[in-house]
């Protein structure tokens, strides 16, 4: 047997099990179908030369020529389609492939009927008895199969030209695989052409065929050198477990058969039983060895994120912590950008924490209907890019198609999840590797360890800035429920010094009537005049004042009078005459819209009080806030209050304001300790509404809902019971 039959044999072997591999295992995407068919066309072609090259007879040889020949028609076709296919050109290149196929299919069959015009004959060439002589129609062929192989690498390297990272990387060692396949195979087409060159390019064919189809199979995360590595050792391993025995058996069958007789069969059959017991574990080990030292770079970086992995619950400052976790990654990894997306219950969306990247603009944030979001949740699983564009490409999913589209405004090349238990509380967008390497699985791994880790850390830094926050919120409202216990003693303190004041106003008053002026000049008249006027404002800024201490220390008081029958219109002038000293009355309109002849509540004057406190102030702060931020013209804060019997028993109120509103997310927070939508340098403590619900529901046994628009303005439901006539 020579070395192109033994060649033909192992492309034919080769060739078959990669497409049966890709068809088997590739995913049904039309890069795996059509590599397979470029496979198998390749596997008909080393079959023909296995059988062309191992006959004795002429007619033999002829039929397996003209049987290679014909495979190869379809192997740059098949390539071809695969290329186009690869490179996302099927659309634009459909009317080509359907010319082509129409073309290949019109060759095929006038070949055939006339096969005399394609391989006229076979006769002697270098070493072989038999080799293909060309046909009238030959040339076309060998014409057709280079312009189609040439521009197939040319649309290669015009996406290579194009792409970036990882699909460059890919693009890269594909344009280097076919280049010395091809080159490999066109040799057993040079004797045809009377070019007497030894077609020992024909191994060449094995190698490739083998390394893309394996890169094909791991599509989404093979490393190409990797591949190479494990096939070179494959290759290495297993010839030398399937070729001793063979070789043994054929240069020292002689000699074996001096030793063991007729059973001299049994030494290599022997060796051929212990090679192909050991043959796995010697692989196993090869491999092993190969990889540490391919791979010592990505395990050093994975030992790494393994490391800080460990010691990140121990930061307690969440922006901080962040920092860390994408400064590790993107400088241990060398990867070209890193951003951490967090959940934010307020606005119930995912919003960008922290981004280390080279000139990327970030989505600020993702809604927690975003397909991408909605997909990750009820998955788990990281998310590949090169691997969703794909499936988006091969299938007909919507799905596929807005993650791809995410990930591609994400410029994502790869999404970690991060979940403590079932809470999905954020992600990890990773860019690139600048090296253009693809992430192997190991460094997927890594990144989920890392990635629930972090959600543990994430979670302790966040409950500790809530806590810290909490924590100073409840020392201010402790200040200012001090200022309230203090109040009876402050109030009485300040009236003491209002009450000297007005002593000495009056005492000056009454010695300043006293004095003879008619002899003054006009002059000092003028002044005791001007004087006389100070001393009576003072008199009444001290009245007034007077008023003003007995109205706090009346908001302040818990309300132990008890339960009365109160009029609304009583309710909202004793607020009034409070909440004008914290809000600027002129610039709203308070409108009450009700009956004077309205039933009585039943309730806490105080309490009350200091609920409807609460309601205008915030109603205040929404119009200011609508003022400032939307600018209208002709715009003037409005409130109305309106109320009505609901029930026999029960009296609805009604407060409404043109304000700026409530987001729809906000809403069922609104009543929860500390929470504050407001915006202005008034910010508030986050207690006024909490309080207003505790008021309402739990001390005047009533109930309290709301309706809210943003940008157009917030009602208030309040029922309390009304009081029972005597």
């Amino acid at each position: 047997m020579n070395h192109i039959a033994i060649s033909g044999l192992l492309i034919f072997v080769t060739s078959l099990f990669s497409a049966i591999l890709v068809f088997t295992k590739g995913a049904k995407r039309d890069t795996s179908i059509t590599w397979g068919l470029f496979s198998l066309s390749v596997a008909f072609w080393g079959f023909g030369l296995f059988r062309g090259f191992i006959t004795n007879i002429e007619s033999s040889a002829l039929y397996w020529g003209r049987f290679l020949n014909l495979s190869a028609v379809f192997i740059s076709l098949f390539f071809f389609h695969f290329v186009v296919c690869f490179t996302n050109m099927v659309k634009t290149k459909k009317k080509e492939l359907i010319l082509y196929y129409m073309v290949y299919i019109f060759y095929f069959l006038i070949v055939n009927i006339f096969p005399k015009s394609f391989v006229s004959h076979v006769g002697p060439i270098l070493s072989f008895n038999y080799y293909p002589k060309p046909g009238i129609l030959y040339l076309f062929f060998g014409v057709l199969y280079t312009v189609f192989v040439i521009y197939s690498i040319f649309l290669l390297f015009k996406d290579f030209k194009t792409s970036g990272g990882v699909r460059k990387n890919q693009i890269k060692y594909l344009l280097l695989g076919v280049s010395v396949g091809f080159l490999g195979g066109a040799m057993t087409f040079l004797p045809v052409y009377g070019i007497e060159i030894y077609p020992i390019g024909t191994y060449l064919v094995i190698v490739y065929v083998i390394v893309i189809t394996y890169a094909i199979v791991k599509y989404r995360l093979m490393d190409i050198t990797v591949a190479i590595t494990r096939t070179g050792i494959f290759i290495a391993v297993y010839t030398l477990v399937l070729g001793l025995p063979f070789a043994i058996a054929s240069w020292l069958k002689p000699w074996l058969i001096d030793i063991l007789g007729p059973r001299w069969w049994i030494a290599p059959l022997g060796l051929m039983a212990v090679l192909a017991t050991v043959g796995p574990f010697i692989y196993i080990y090869v491999e092993h060895k190969a990889e540490e030292k391919l791979l010592k770079e990505q395990r050093r970086y994975q030992e790494i994120l393994k490391q800080a992995s460990v010691g990140m619950t121990r930061i307690r400052n969440l922006r901080k912590l962040l920092d860390l976790i994408t400064h590790i990654v993107t400088k241990t990894v060398h990867i070209s950008f890193a951003a951490v997306y967090l959940y934010n219950q307020e606005t119930n969306e995912y919003i960008l924490q922290v981004s280390r990247d080279k000139g990327r603009v970030s989505i600020p944030k993702l809604s927690v209907d975003n397909p991408l979001i909605t997909w990750i949740t009820h998955n788990r699983d990281p998310l590949i890019y090169e691997e969703i564009k794909h499936k988006a490409q091969d299938y007909n999913d919507v799905t596929y198609k807005h993650l791809e589209e995410n990930m591609r405004l994400l410029t994502a090349s790869v999404i970690i999840p991060s979940f403590l238990e079932d809470r999905f509380i954020g992600f990890f967008v990773f860019g690139d590797k600048i090296s253009g390497q693809i992430y192997t699985p190991e460094d997927l791994n890594v990144f989920q360890v890392l990635a629930s880790q972090a959600a543990l850390a994430i979670e302790n830094a966040q409950f500790y800035e809530e806590a810290k926050e909490m924590q100073d919120h409840l020392a201010q409202a402790e200040k200012m429920a001090t200022i309230g216990t203090m109040a009876d003693g402050l109030s009485h303190q300040i009236n003491n010094r209002f009450y000297c004041l007005s002593l000495i106003a009056g005492d000056t008053i009454d010695t300043i009537k006293m004095i003879d002026t008619s002899k003054c000049t006009p002059e000092v008249k003028e002044a005791f005049n001007q004087i006389n006027h100070a001393l009576g404002r003072i008199q009444e800024n001290v009245i007034q004042g007077g008023q003003v201490v007995k109205g706090i220390l009346k908001y302040t008081r818990k309300g132990e009078e008890g339960f009365e029958a109160l009029s609304l219109d009583q309710i909202l002038d004793s607020t009034l005459e409070m909440v004008q000293y914290k809000v600027n009355l002129s610039e709203i309109e308070i409108i009450r819209n009700y009956p004077k002849d309205l039933p009585k509540i039943k309730g806490n004057q105080v309490q009350l009080q200091e609920g409807f406190f609460n309601f205008i102030d915030n109603a205040y702060d929404a119009t200011v806030e609508r003022r400032s931020l939307l600018k209208e013209d002709g715009y003037r804060g409005k409130i109305i209050i309106s109320a009505q019997p609901k029930t026999e028993d029960i009296l609805e109120i009604k407060i409404e304001d043109n304000g700026m509103g409530i987001k729809e997310e906000n809403l069922r927070r609104l009543f929860t300790p500390f929470f504050t939508t407001k915006v202005s340098s008034r910010r508030g403590t986050g207690l006024g509404l909490y309080v207003i619900k505790r008021v309402i529901e739990e001390f005047n046994k009533g109930k309290i809902w709301l309706e809210s628009e943003y940008k157009k303005g917030t009602t208030f439901f309040i029922e309390l019971p009304m009081a029972k006539e005597a």
